[in-house]
């Protein structure tokens, strides 16, 4: 290599901060924690080269990944040690991948209102965004992308089959909640029975090749297993959901009353709970604050009776 080339691929922490994306304060962070090699000094200058520019964008692809300065640090020491990156990464890049074969639909507004009965609904479109079921198209106010183009095409369903827009958003966020506890229940299942091999140790190439090739195949199980414990459970449901309502009167709603709240308080609890759920949690805080007078008021009914006029005399002078 020519001293001119030599020289070309030299630059001072400013320069290195810029060409990389970051700043000369995470740099430094870097250096200190083992993450990046030390600058090679030039009088009192330090300089740089493509090796820690190099060394900077493998670090915040790994962070976009998803992984902790800490777990960085022992995949780089591995690289370093030449047992290599490649194997992890590409395990990465398995578990990372679409875990559906659906792809990523657009939808502008104009076609939005239209699915959705013909008006402009600007709260259900900022519950949409919030839920990550439409999302903003950047440069574009009048379109939006559609991860899921399934899952918006069942919410328009249900809503022309007459279920609000609250009360759908308000299901999707309660069968979210459910459907990633199922999630995390079957990748502790996996982890414990087939993964553990590959855990508290940094994977050597084969070990991370075998990993990923495990991820592919138990990839699609999981949904499997719903598809068919969902079909099983709504046959048997269904059928005893209509075997009650053709055999017997309908439930008699209990009787509502509308009792005005400060807009503040309503707006308080809209802002935690969403919109859906405003009515729910106002009930369940109110019968909890209920219950807890009742109770206050049995202890202070029950103390007085529990206790004899003698409970005040000193212990030496019972009897």
């Amino acid at each position: 290599m020519t001293e001119q080339h030599r020289r070309a691929a030299e630059f001072r922490i400013e320069e290195l901060a810029h060409r990389s994306g970051t700043t000369v304060r995470t740099i430094r962070a870097y250096q200190d924690r083992g993450l990046l090699p030390k600058p090679e000094r030039r009088g009192r200058a330090n300089v740089y080269g493509d090796t820690h520019l190099a060394r900077l964008r493998q670090i915040s692809d790994l962070l976009d990944r998803g992984y902790t300065l800490a777990s960085i640090k022992d995949l780089l020491e591995a690289w370093d040690s030449g047992r290599g990156l490649g194997g992890v990464l590409g395990l990465v890049a398995e578990i990372d991948g679409p875990w559906t074969d659906e792809e990523t639909g657009r939808i502008t507004r104009q076609e939005l209102a239209a699915t959705f009965g013909g008006s402009p609904d600007e709260a259900a479109v900022a519950d949409a965004v919030e839920l990550g079921v439409l999302e903003p198209v950047p440069g574009n106010p009048e379109e939006y992308l559609v991860p899921s183009p399934q899952e918006l095409a069942v919410a328009a369903e249900l809503h022309s089959a007459g279920v609000p827009l609250p009360a759908i958003s308000g299901h999707l966020r309660e069968l979210r909640v459910q459907v990633e506890h199922i999630a995390a229940r079957f990748l502790d299942f996996t982890t414990e029975h087939v993964f553990q091999q590959y855990l508290g140790h940094p994977p050597s190439d084969a070990e991370a090749e075998e990993a990923a090739g495990l991820v592919r195949r138990l990839r699609p199980l999981a949904q499997q297993t719903v598809d068919a414990e969902l079909a099983r459970a709504m046959r048997s449901l269904a059928s005893r959901y209509l075997r009650h309502h053709l055999h017997s009167e309908p439930p008699e709603r209990p009787a509502v009353e509308h009792v005005p709240l400060p807009a503040a308080t309503v707006q308080s609890v809209r802002d935690l709970v969403g919109p859906a759920g405003v009515a729910a949690f106002v009930t369940a805080a109110t019968d909890h604050e209920v219950s807890a007078r009742r109770m206050d008021a049995l202890v202070a009914h029950a103390v007085p009776a529990a206790s004899g006029p003698d409970d005040d005399r000193h212990p030496d002078h019972a009897g």
